[in-house]
């Protein structure tokens, strides 16, 4: 586009003098200026390569006030920005309003073309503010305009969609009881509660035979209630987390486990005290007999009650979420609130497990004819694996697998005890009931 003087200035001492031309256009001097007009004028490029020049309007004024006049539709732009024009008002959504080519918009004075929807302008090392490089937005944020500087971050609870230009809501990840692997865990928990609930009714209707007499059968009693509770237990980890769940679900496992290694703790040392108190004399040894057990198990017990009520109150589980572990998703899960307080937990039953390991392997060589301090060992052994191969899992593991694997090891632990302790009783019970009885029992001991 060009402009051109037509009105050359005349003599400056001609003042105040007006006329008006043949054509009907009006000349005026003030203090020997007459006022700027200038045409603007199309250079249009034919295919010879020749220019062609064509008035598209004006500019006219006195030096103080001018003005602009542009027939638009009289205006050739070249191929090359008329298409540009074209998908950019295609991309916006406004085509169908464009009639004819007069009504498409100005071309941009820039050297590279509009960023879109999804991509921010970048400047690179170019100091011209025309020039820029079109970045896509990183994951997590959007533009959702053309030509934006800078990309818009998503809220917490949103992430970008995959062209970068819609926030939408992250994918919530939880372990569910609709999905399979919830599903399954669940199943498996109450058929092995269901086995739990029919081995303490054989036990109760054949309480008053010598293998269920033979090591406490109070004990016995309370370590089966305690592993239908642990079986459970995997129904407050498994579902969308609440803060009720979030307050019970460990101090009732830690709870739990306590008092069923607490119960076989006292088994064992009823086991050895037993062997000790064979001649009548020795009074004070069957009064500990009678009474080492229900104190072991209070006193175990309570030390991990403390514990629990310590961390309820100083620093309690809670609902959360978290945003970075998975691209685009939200895991919910429960904060423990203090990492500590849950590893003092899971020690303390460590401590239980291993002291109860120790005294069953010294009494396992004892003459009795239920095998029960074996039985005890091997359980000891397969609880202590469990736990010991869970700690390298729980904290490798991501989202809903962190809490997948600590309902597997729950279960995994309470199965072994379950199988070891109570299946063998359960087949001298059952299958060979010539076995059961006192005076087997008297002369395997004496």
């Amino acid at each position: 586009m060009v402009a051109s003087k037509v009105v050359p200035t005349v003599n400056r001492y001609l003042k105040n003098i007006r006329f008006t031309t043949p054509g009907g256009e009006e000349i005026r001097f003030d203090n020997g200026d007459s006022p700027a007009k200038f045409d603007l004028l199309n250079a249009i490029f034919l295919p010879d390569k020749s220019i062609q020049k064509k008035q598209v309007g004006h500019i006219y004024g006195d030096g103080q006030d001018y003005q602009l006049h542009v027939n638009r539709s009289a205006i050739q732009w070249p191929p090359k920005f008329l298409q540009l024009s074209i998908r950019v008002i295609h991309y916006e959504g406004y085509a169908d309003d464009i009639m004819d080519i007069s009504c498409l918009p100005t071309p941009r004075s820039v050297c590279t073309e509009s960023c879109l929807p999804g991509y921010h302008k970048s400047q690179g090392r170019s100091r011209i503010s025309c020039c820029h490089y079109c970045v896509r937005c990183p994951e997590g944020e959007i533009s959702n305009m053309t030509d934006m500087e800078i990309c818009l971050k998503c809220p917490e609870n949103q992430w970008s969609n995959d062209r970068r230009d819609v926030c939408i809501e992250r994918t919530v990840v939880f372990l569910s009881h609709g999905e399979i692997l919830g599903a399954s865990l669940i199943s498996i928990a109450l058929l092995f509660c269901c086995v739990t609930a029919v081995i303490l009714g054989i036990f109760i209707k054949y309480r008053d035979t010598a293998v269920v007499r033979a090591n406490n059968q109070n004990l016995s009693f309370i370590l089966l209630l305690s592993l239908i509770l642990a079986f459970l237990c995997p129904l407050l980890f498994i579902g969308r987390p609440t803060e009720m769940s979030c307050l019970l679900r460990q101090v009732a496992f830690g709870n739990i486990f306590t008092v069923a290694l607490s119960s076989l703790l006292a088994k064992t040392v009823t086991v050895v005290l037993a062997f000790r108190a064979t001649k009548p004399d020795q009074k004070l040894m069957r009064w500990l007999t009678r009474h080492s057990s229900r104190s072991l198990l209070v006193i175990c017990s309570f030390g991990e009650a403390v514990i629990c009520a310590l961390w309820l109150c100083l620093s309690p589980p809670f609902p959360d979420h978290d945003t970075q572990a998975e691209v685009g998703k939200m895991i919910l899960q429960c904060n423990e609130g203090s990492v500590a307080a849950f590893y003092i937990v899971i020690g303390y039953m460590g401590g239980l497990a291993a002291l109860c390991f120790i005294v069953a392997s010294l009494a396992r060589k004892l003459p009795d004819t239920f095998n029960e301090a074996q039985f005890i060992t091997f359980s000891m052994a397969v609880f202590c694996s469990v736990w010991v191969a869970f700690i390298p899992a729980y904290l490798s593991a991501k989202g809903k697998y962190t809490v997948a694997f600590e309902v597997f090891a729950i279960l995994a632990s309470s199965a072994g005890l379950l199988g070891c302790i109570f299946i063998p009783k359960c087949y001298i019970i059952l299958i060979r009931p010539d076995l059961n009885t006192k005076v087997k029992l008297i002369t395997s001991r004496s």
